[in-house]
Formats: structure tokens, sequence, C-alpha cells
């Protein structure tokens, strides 16, 4: 039976750095990406946290909001909806089309798991030229509950009929890998340009991107 490979898609397979030039134009600072993203998902885990679901498109508009109420600088609708809308045509990482090709061909389904919703991850796969590389998309959408939370990665594993334990997930963020350790999935971290596993959640293996990744998992394989 072949391994699952569960990929996260934002910041592990697409570039959020495109976004850049929006959050300049919007808020007088490309820098204030990274903050949108960090504050984006602290409204997204308070809501599965307390049992009330929050979309991940109206958790990216509320940090928005929210980050432009610090700022003291307002933003217009037309604005919002540019960047949270630009989230559907973000391009793969350099390395992501090749060593997806490579995993495609070898002993593993490719599986994207993702807190967007249906229609965005879709696509934002297509737009980046991967779609083809994947078996299934799982949006965490549908089943009510974002990751962290155990239900994006047991649907995967029930989708797919196996095992959790055969299901490897893989992303560049702690707190997946957390998520999906609890849930009983085998985990690979991509260490993207200022990402780091957590000390308490140590993943089963540590890669620079996916193309090493895929070098890792095909001489194991």
């Amino acid at each position: 039976m072949p391994e699952i490979l569960a990929f996260d898609v934002n910041e592990t397979l697409l570039d959020l750095r495109v976004l850049d030039p929006k959050f300049e134009q919007a808020l007088g600072d490309p820098g204030l990406r990274v903050q949108w993203f960090g504050l984006m998902l602290q409204v997204a885990f308070v809501g599965t946290m307390t049992g009330s679901y929050v979309s991940f498109t109206q958790a990216q508009h509320a940090a928005l909001q929210m980050l432009a109420s610090r700022l003291n600088r307002p933003i217009n609708a037309q604005a919002a909806d540019g960047i949270v809308d630009a989230m559907r045509s973000l391009p793969a990482h350099r390395e992501v089309p090749a060593a997806l090709r490579r995993l495609q061909a070898g002993p593993f389904r490719l599986v994207a798991v993702t807190n967007s919703v249906r229609s965005v991850a879709e696509d934002q796969l297509m737009n980046a030229g991967i779609s083809e590389y994947f078996d299934a998309v799982v949006s965490a959408d549908e089943v009510g509950q974002l990751k962290p939370g155990p239900a994006a990665y047991l649907a995967v594993a029930k989708l797919q009929g196996v095992p959790i334990g055969d299901v490897r997930l893989i992303a560049a963020h702690h707190w997946d890998i957390a998520g999906a350790r609890a849930a009983g999935c085998r985990t690979a971290f991509i260490a993207r340009p200022g990402a780091v596993p957590s000390p308490l959640a140590t993943p089963d293996l540590v890669v620079p991107d996916i193309a090493e990744l895929a070098d890792r998992l095909l001489v194991s394989g």
C-alpha cells in the first residue's frame, strides 16, 4: 500500500511573498504580510479552540481589519478583497513542480490538505500549475474544523482508505506538524526561510524544501 503524502498548501508549496506589494500599497509596508498571516492564524485557531467555526477566508478578512486598526490606517474593502483574492493565484516555490512530479512517479499518493475553502484551494493548485500531481484535495472547511484540529488529517486517511499512520503530513508550519502528530500521522517539516520546528512536536523528518524531501523519501522508499 503506498504511503500517502498530505501536503499543506500555503507557504509549504506556494510563495506568499508575491502579496508584499499589495500590503505596501494598502498599508504602507510590505513586511506587514507576515504579521497579517500570523494574526490570521490566531483568529482561525481561536475559532477552532472555542468551537465557533471560522473559515480561512473569514479569518483573512478579519485579520486585515485588525491589522489596519492596530496601525490606525483603515483599509478599504477593495484593497482587502484584492489581498484575499490574490491568495488564489500564488506561485509555487521554485522547486515544487519538479519535486512533486518525482514523488508522483514514486510509491506515493499525493493529497493536498489545506485550511483554505475548496474553491480557493482548487484555484491555487491550478493557477500554480501543480494540480495534476494530486490525487485529491481535502479542505478543512468541509469537515468544519481547521488544522491543527484532527478532523482534516483523519479525513485524508478516510478518503484514501488507509490507517492514519500511513499518512505523512508535510508542512512548513510547526503547528501543523503538532496537529498531525497528535492525530497519528507521520510528519515532514519544510524549513522554509524563517520557519523552524517546535521542540515540543519534533517532526520525523526536517528538510529545507520539497526537492530534498523527494530525495530523502525516494531513497528510503
